[in-house]
């Protein structure tokens, strides 16, 4: 049985997550109280029912009193018995939340009269601090719409295989903020730009002419691999740690070119080396 908990901030997209994992054939329970979990999954595995192989269970800190101080007694039971169980931690900037509680004039689950929208956020924060510490998926959507969330869903949750690391590679802009959900940064700006070849300038790293201006300079293909290497000496590492996901972001100025073109190669060099690998580019989606 694989069980996946969806947690993160009101107003992330958990709602979304769930629904994304109905259709992807989970059955879904929204908002279940944490003092309900093990009895719920007990119920479930006690029934040997296939249609419960794949569960996934929403909580929020309106299910929490307080920042519990260890997640070890919530998931160890779950793990000891042999459930395969998953954090998916959704998230995203507070200006970005403040945004969407205006603009769909809901009301955050934890403001009242003492605790008005900003300071409710950062409470939830808090309290939900030790989920975001013990996630192995977590999802940065200030910069992401529902159909993009929808899509890394299906493909990071819903296609991956317990027995493999699925590999997350994203471009950006650095001057539209570093992506908060990554585990490694790369800061590709040291390297030729090809936004300086008036030719080039409104073309992107998927195109031909951009990746052969990139791949004539050694310091490009030098940077490349590099990261190759890191990557190649470290997954096995996380693998044996017990990851399932790793998010690499390389940043550009504008996340266009120099930033594409390098997904593009990474992604392409650990897919021919059979790994599970999924790629974003942010700033041209």
């Amino acid at each position: 049985m694989k069980l996946v908990i969806v947690t993160g901030l009101s107003g992330s997209g958990k709602s979304i997550a769930l629904n994304t994992l109905e259709d992807l054939g989970y059955y879904c329970i929204d908002n279940l109280p944490v003092f309900l979990l093990h009895a719920f999954v007990d119920a479930l595995v006690s029934r040997h029912d296939p249609r419960f192989n794949l569960t996934a269970v929403g909580i929020d800190a309106r299910n929490l009193s307080s920042a519990p101080e260890s997640l070890a007694p919530l998931l160890e039971p779950l793990r000891s018995h042999g459930i395969q169980c998953e954090i998916l931690y959704l998230e995203a900037q507070d200006d970005t939340l403040i945004k969407r509680y205006s603009e769909t004039r809901r009301r955050h689950p934890l403001a009242d009269d003492e605790h008005p929208l900003a300071e409710a956020i950062q409470l939830e924060r808090k309290i939900l601090d030790p989920f975001l510490s013990a996630a192995d998926l977590k999802i940065d959507t200030t910069h992401t719409n529902l159909h993009q969330l929808r899509d890394i869903i299906r493909s990071r949750v819903g296609e991956h295989s317990s027995s493999e690391i699925s590999l997350l590679f994203e471009s950006f802009g650095f001057k539209h903020g570093v992506p908060r959900n990554a585990d490694f940064v790369y800061d590709a700006r040291c390297l030729p730009n090809p936004h300086w070849q008036q030719e080039l300038r409104t073309l992107t790293g998927r195109d031909a002419d951009v990746a052969y201006f990139l791949e004539q300079d050694s310091r490009v293909q030098q940077f490349k691999q590099a990261i190759i290497d890191f990557l190649e000496d470290w997954i096995p590492c996380f693998e044996a740690d017990g990851r399932s996901y790793l998010t690499i972001a390389i940043g550009c100025t504008g996340g266009q070119h120099r930033s594409v073109y390098l997904v593009e190669q990474l992604s392409g060099h650990f897919r021919r080396r059979g790994r599970q690998i999924l790629n974003r580019h942010r700033e041209l989606s």
